[in-house]
């Protein structure tokens, strides 16, 4: 395979002699990673001069995460802070390219702004505060007319058809606030969801008129805005989303907004989200019309639209499956006038990612995980569904400029955060290299050469400054026979200071998801290169059940989860220390998290192999985590049924059941805000360590949910883990 050739070279070379640090650089280090800028999607302007992204900055000190917008010039040149005296996020250029919408927290709450800019210098001249919502703003788009914008708010469902909506809704923020009850009551099921009470709120689209207003800093009387809701009801429209494209956009004429809900009764054991079109009225009311389901036909997920230039079609993303979150995505068309609906992807066998238009209709890019990377496709509308990759790396976030000559993207690896980059979207005229390589016809060529691929050049530098003065090892690939006799892929890092002469202890890292991977990608939470620096071979596993390999291979953790994923992760490390001859295998630590914590948990009663484990948000009783989540859907389809329609694979896959053979020191991590996995999943394992004498330790954390999001935890959390390994491993 290309990529796994190209790193098996790139290993053989770097084992031949030690590796050496220059004078400039040191092993990366927790305070290097928090000096590091975290870039997010790039938005050209409408005439191609200029790209807009957020950027996040860290203070440590100060215990925050601050995000400002940046600007660059798309033909290249410095970037910099556009807005340096005020944080920004998620910027978005008026159409006719006067300004951009933004949303900052300068003045409280999450509220959306307007800059208006001197294009040619690209600088801020004046801005506007445009909501002054209490129930906060956010995901601002603009309509194709830039005379209003649409935005979503958390918000009160009985307030309505209420005669000031956004007053009533102030109103009940205001008694919450100040009520010294702070009891809540429920009478369905998702009323908490991720790290957070709904509390009786929904997700609404509002929309909010941007003339009138009064620059900040002049003097007069604020502006009294409308805000109009565009999705009432007790709904969440759009649906709740952890980051990823868009579930709403506005059609190229600005006549509807198609949007994501879903309507079904027991939403904590759905996956239905319908996509749902609405009028939209560009006066200052009237009676709302209601929406229309487009895709009431499939009774699983259908998310992410995206009009196509000329207002035909609808892209958007599809499962199959109702109740199965880690169905294949698939790339949709939705024909705006017969109603008619086609897979693009039919004989694709890789997840849909991020999807952009090209400006005539006729071409739809978009990213999917392969093998540890997340390419760039293309998929003509000619009638062929013809996919090819043009764009190799772990790409995301696409935006196509120059009429559709050229992408602009984000691309990260696991030695470099997300910058973005550009690159021609044609795939280069090497015939001969393309001939041999390219799959069947339809499918996607999962092995192209890269002479066969675009170049892709980075716009921005944020961080070269930091990166070059830390020293990192390069990911290495690795293939072995796993569960099923199938092929199953690695992936190992050296310490940076690496001498083939010496022998090293092992971080073994097992991934969440389940249906996740590990890849060619930077993570702050989990950091494969950090866990390296201290004189540490990483080695990680994309069992089955992994993502980039094929739907069937996703599917074959379904009702499986201690089965094939283990025998794929022992046979791994069974590999690994046959044929890495600087890989101690009598000092080896196992450490997970979601997935990856149910994982160690299972390793825990099922080996003594590891010297130590770190179990971090992990499930712990299969039957207790069904009753504590919030997404049942997702137990329901893992463990085939509930525990009591179906309580022998509960029962089988439970780690609680071989807690007679713990023996392994574990340290134990949980957030107290974690609703996917409750925190009583972890005190249940730590009160059985204790109980049984297991060398053990807990970290907790009651300000955190399923991810450490806090600088200082963070800090806090990397340091407790390491410590926790040394502790054990240097014995």
């Amino acid at each position: 395979m290309r990529r796994c050739f190209s790193l098996a070279v790139l290993f053989s070379v770097v084992l031949l002699t030690p590796v050496a640090f220059s004078q400039a650089t040191h092993a990366f280090t927790f305070e290097d990673m928090m000096k590091l800028k975290r870039a997010g999607d790039p938005q050209p302007s409408p005439d191609g001069k200029w790209v807009l992204f957020s950027a996040v900055d860290v203070d440590l000190t100060a215990n925050k995460n601050t995000s400002h917008i940046w600007i660059v010039p798309l033909a290249g040149g410095q970037e910099r802070e556009i807005i340096p005296d005020q944080d920004g996020d998620r910027p978005r250029w008026r159409p006719d390219g006067t300004g951009f919408a933004f949303v900052s927290t300068k003045e409280g709450g999450s509220q959306i702004w307007f800059a208006e800019i001197d294009n040619s210098a690209g600088t801020v001249t004046r801005k506007y505060l445009v909501t002054e919502i209490a129930t906060e703003a956010n995901g601002e788009l603009w309509s194709p007319n830039g005379k209003f914008l649409i935005f979503t708010s958390d918000v009160y469902p009985d307030c309505d058809g209420q005669p000031d909506e956004a007053a009533c809704n102030a109103r009940k923020v205001d008694d919450a606030n100040k009520s010294k009850v702070k009891a809540l009551t429920f009478d369905h099921l998702l009323y908490r969801h991720w790290n957070a009470y709904k509390e009786g709120k929904r997700s609404h689209i509002f929309q909010v008129s941007v003339f009138g207003l009064v620059p900040r800093g002049n003097a007069g009387p604020p502006y009294h805005q409308i805000y109009r809701d565009l999705t009432p009801g007790d709904y969440d429209a759009p649906v709740f989303s952890l980051g990823g494209q868009d579930n709403y956009a506005f059609s190229p004429d600005g006549q509807e907004v198609c949007y994501t809900s879903n309507h079904d009764k027991v939403e904590a054991t759905s996956t239905n989200n319908d996509l749902w079109i609405v009028p939209v009225d560009p006066g200052k009311g009237g009676t709302p019309v209601a929406p229309r389901n487009i895709t009431a036909g499939n009774p699983a997920s259908d998310s992410t639209p995206l009009y196509s230039p000329d207002g035909k079609y609808i892209a958007y993303r599809a499962q199959e499956r109702p109740g199965y979150e880690s169905d294949r995505f698939r790339l949709m068309l939705y024909d705006r006038q017969t109603g008619q609906k086609h897979n693009l992807t039919e004989n694709f066998d890789r997840w849909v990612g991020t999807i952009a238009w090209d400006p005539a209709s006729k071409v739809i890019y978009f990213s999917s995980e392969n093998q540890g990377e997340s390419p760039i496709y293309k998929v003509a509308l000619n009638g062929s569904d013809e996919i090819r990759e043009i764009a190799a790396g772990f790409d995301g976030d696409i935006s196509v400029v120059d009429g559709g000559k050229e992408l602009l993207y984000t691309r990260m690896t696991i030695a470099r955060p997300s910058e973005i980059y550009t690159s021609s979207s044609s795939i280069p005229n090497n015939k001969g290299c393309i001939a041999e390589k390219l799959g069947p016809p339809g499918i996607a060529a999962y092995d192209v050469p890269d002479c066969a691929l675009t170049k892709a050049t980075p716009l921005t530098h944020l961080n070269d400054a930091v990166l070059s003065q830390v020293a990192m090892s390069p990911l290495e690939s690795f293939l072995f026979l796993g569960a099923k006799g199938d092929k199953v892929q690695g992936f190992i890092i050296r310490p940076p200071t690496f001498d083939p002469r010496h022998i090293y202890p092992v971080k073994f890292l097992i991934h969440g998801g389940p249906q996740g991977a590990w890849g060619d990608d930077w993570s702050y939470r989990w950091n494969p290169e950090l866990f390296a620096a201290n004189g540490y071979v990483v080695v990680m596993i994309n069992f089955h059940g992994s993502t980039g390999y094929g739907q069937n291979f996703v599917n074959a953790i379904n009702g499986d989860w201690g089965g094939a994923p283990f025998e794929d992760l022992m046979k791994g490390l069974d590999y690994v220390e046959k044929n890495y001859s600087y890989v101690d295998k009598n000092r080896e630590c196992a450490l997970g998290a979601s997935y990856g914590g149910y994982m160690a948990n299972w390793i825990l009663g099922h080996t003594e192999r590891f010297k130590c484990i770190v179990s971090h948000d992990g499930m712990f009783d299969t039957v207790s985590a069904w009753g504590t989540t919030e997404e049942l859907w997702f137990n329901d389809w893992e463990f085939k049924g509930t525990p009591y329609s179906n309580p022998e694979i509960y029962e089988k896959w439970s780690p609680r059941n071989a807690a007679k053979n713990f023996k392994t020191p574990t340290l134990v991590i949980h957030g107290q805000l974690d609703y996917r996995l409750d925190v009583s999943e972890g005190l249940q394992l730590f009160d059985t360590l204790q109980v049984m004498g297991v060398p053990s330790k807990m970290l907790y954390f009651p300000d955190e949910g399923h991810w450490v999001l806090k600088p200082q935890n963070s800090e806090l959390w990397y340091k407790t883990v390491n410590d926790w390994v040394e502790e054990w491993i240097r014995k």
